[in-house]
């Protein structure tokens, strides 16, 4: 499914305010892991700035033992100290990578910003060798600008 496509149904469930943020940030993260192929783990972390840590709040995908990472560690910690999207092609060529699966070979993590403060990130892992472009972060971003409106 294109993302001129996925934007409004990312549009409706984030505006159900009959369910719970998590279950909408869940319901988003549903959507794109079952609708782009190489969007294999796609979850939601968010920050606790005194703790130095980002925590899993919501994901689609297979479990996982990582639901909380030090700001620093893995690419999802050094996203939440750069406040700019990481684009890894190939996670084995990264040195600080926290793996999560053996099939993951690329991931790309989006930090979402709210009031202008880095709140916590959009992070999809995949299991295809450098599948993400620049219209996977614009289009992240999109989704993180429209997460930001109901935090």
């Amino acid at each position: 499914m294109s993302f001129e496509a996925l934007k409004p149904k990312v549009t409706t469930i984030l505006a159900n305010e009959k369910e719970s943020v998590k279950q909408r940030l869940t319901e988003v993260c549903e959507l794109l892991q079952t609708s782009l192929g190489y969007y294999d783990w796609v979850g939601f972390y968010f920050a606790n700035h005194d703790q130095k840590t980002l925590h899993l709040e919501a994901f689609a995908g297979e479990p996982t033992d990582h639901v909380v990472i030090p700001f620093g560690k893995g690419i999802c910690g050094q996203v939440a100290e750069s406040n700019e999207n990481f684009v890894v092609a190939d996670v084995k060529a990264q040195n600080n990578y926290i793996a999560c699966s053996m099939y993951v070979k690329a991931e790309i993590v989006i930090p979402l910003f709210k009031d202008g403060k880095n709140i916590g990130q959009i992070d999809i892992d995949s299991h295809t060798e450098d599948p993400f472009s620049s219209e996977d972060e614009r289009f992240l971003e999109w989704v993180n600008q429209q997460v930001a409106q109901i935090l």
